[in-house]
C-alpha cells in the first residue's frame, strides 16, 4: 500500500445516506478475485444510465468536482461485507471517505486497502457539504499523524479517531503481513526469551 501521512485535496460531495456496498460496487461485478479494474465500476448504476451513457448529473461525473476525497452522507458502506466495495473506492482513486457514520465491516475493509474512512460529527459533515457547494475547489486537509481534518477555506477542523494499529499501518504503507515483518526482530527476541 502507499504510505499515507497528510493529504490536501478538493472533494467530491455525495450527499446520499445509507449508501450500501451493492451501490458502491454492484454484485454482478464480483466475479473477479483480483483488485484490478474495480474502480471502473464504482457506483456503476448511478454513474451510468441504463443505456450505458454517462449520467452527467451524478457527482463523480460532474466536472465541477474533483479530488481524492469523497464526502458522503450518513451510514456509508452498509449492507453486505464485500471487500470489493473498498477495492472499487481505492481503485477509482479515492484516498479518504468522510461520513458521519460507517458500517464496521466497510470501515475495516477500507483501512485494510489503504482508504482512510473519517467519521465526523453530523454538524461538521453539513459544514463540509456547504463549503463544497459554495466553492467546489474548497481544499480539505487530512492530517493522519494528528488525526485532524480541516476545511482550509473556513479554518474549521475536527479531530477523528483511528486505532493506533491501523494508523501505524497507513503511515508506513503496511498491510497486516508487512506489519508483522516489520516487527520480526521483536517477535524473534520474544520467542527466544520463552525457551
Amino acid at each position: 500500500m502507499d504510505k499515507f501521512t497528510k493529504l490536501t485535496s478538493s472533494a467530491i460531495p455525495l450527499a446520499i445516506e445509507n449508501i450500501d456496498t451493492d451501490q458502491i460496487i454492484p454484485a454482478r461485478f464480483l466475479k473477479a478475485t483480483d483488485k484490478e479494474g474495480f474502480g471502473e465500476n464504482l457506483f456503476r448504476d448511478w454513474r451510468f444510465n441504463k443505456d450505458g451513457s454517462i449520467n452527467t448529473e451524478f457527482p463523480l461525473n460532474d466536472k465541477t468536482y474533483s479530488g481524492s476525497i469523497l464526502v458522503a452522507g450518513d451510514n456509508f458502506g452498509c449492507g453486505s461485507s464485500r471487500e470489493h466495495a473498498a477495492w472499487a473506492v481505492q481503485g477509482y482513486g479515492i484516498k479518504v471517505v468522510v461520513s458521519s457514520f460507517f458500517a464496521d465491516i466497510f470501515k475495516g475493509n477500507a483501512l485494510n486497502n489503504g482508504v482512510l474512512p473519517i467519521q465526523v460529527s453530523p454538524a461538521f459533515l453539513e459544514e463540509l457539504f456547504a463549503e463544497i457547494k459554495k466553492d467546489p475547489t474548497t481544499l480539505i486537509e487530512v492530517d493522519l499523524g494528528n488525526q485532524k481534518i480541516t476545511i482550509l477555506s473556513a479554518d474549521s477542523s475536527e479531530d477523528f479517531d483511528i486505532s493506533d494499529y491501523k494508523k501505524t499501518c497507513l503511515i508506513n504503507g503496511y498491510d497486516d503481513i508487512d506489519f508483522l515483518v516489520s516487527n520480526k526482530d521483536d517477535i524473534e527476541a520474544f520467542e527466544g526469551s520463552r525457551a
